[in-house]
């Protein structure tokens, strides 16, 4: 998989400042909320017209309590309007704070790859068999997957989401573990370590909460 962009902010390297609006309300959520109170675990979706981020943030509202046991905080960033993304929670609540990046500002503050869209690619998603959640009866090639899940989760795209698809599409997404100071301890991003085979993958909840233990220490 060819990456269009540099390598991802890595363990060590300070975390990129941000200030996006809140998905819940007027206000505008930043780095600065967490520097110096709280370590943070900082998810980066696409748009919710990705069925494997509508999944991901069932999962990730499911382990939020589990990463504030621990003393870690968790904003997922959702690359939405704040508009759409509230019209979609009031039916979907979640406990996750959550914020709106429809331009993708912040996967690019932390230099998360997008690779080159190419005949090619899109061949090997069609060759690439995947089940991220367990579900399905079997693997299925990538887009088939991605079609069944929305069937299987009821969800109808809209002609918001369509734009979205046109901006957004492929880029990767990726989730960081930030420490009070400020700086990444802890990075995954999506096919970074498996390919396409990756595609739609949340690392494990045990991972997850190893990271976040080690950064709250």
């Amino acid at each position: 998989m060819a990456y269009a962009m540099n390598q991802p902010v890595a363990p060590g390297e300070p975390a990129p400042d941000f200030a996006l609006p809140a998905v819940a309300g007027p206000e505008t959520v930043s780095l600065d909320d967490y520097r110096g109170r709280s370590p943070l675990f900082l998810a980066l979706l696409v748009g919710l017209w990705c069925p494997f981020c509508r999944r991901q943030l069932v999962q990730l509202g499911a382990l939020e309590q589990k990463l504030k046991a621990v003393g870690v905080e968790t904003l997922a960033v959702v690359a939405t309007e704040p508009e759409n993304a509230r019209l979609y929670f009031k039916f979907r609540p979640t406990r996750l704070r959550l914020a709106s990046d429809p331009e993708l500002s912040i996967h690019r503050a932390f230099r998360v790859p997008k690779p080159e869209s190419t005949p090619e690619m899109l061949q090997q998603l069609e060759q690439t068999r995947v089940n991220p959640f367990g579900d399905l009866p079997e693997p299925l090639p990538v887009p088939e997957a991605a079609k069944v899940i929305g069937a299987l989760d009821g969800y109808v795209c809209t002609p918001t989401d369509m734009g979205e698809v046109d901006r957004q599409w492929p880029q990767l997404k990726a989730q960081f573990m930030i420490d009070r100071d400020g700086i990444v301890r802890w990075a995954e991003i999506e096919c970074e370590k498996e390919g396409l085979p990756g595609i739609g993958k949340l690392p494990s909840d045990e991972v997850i909460l190893g990271a976040a233990r080690a950064c709250a220490a």
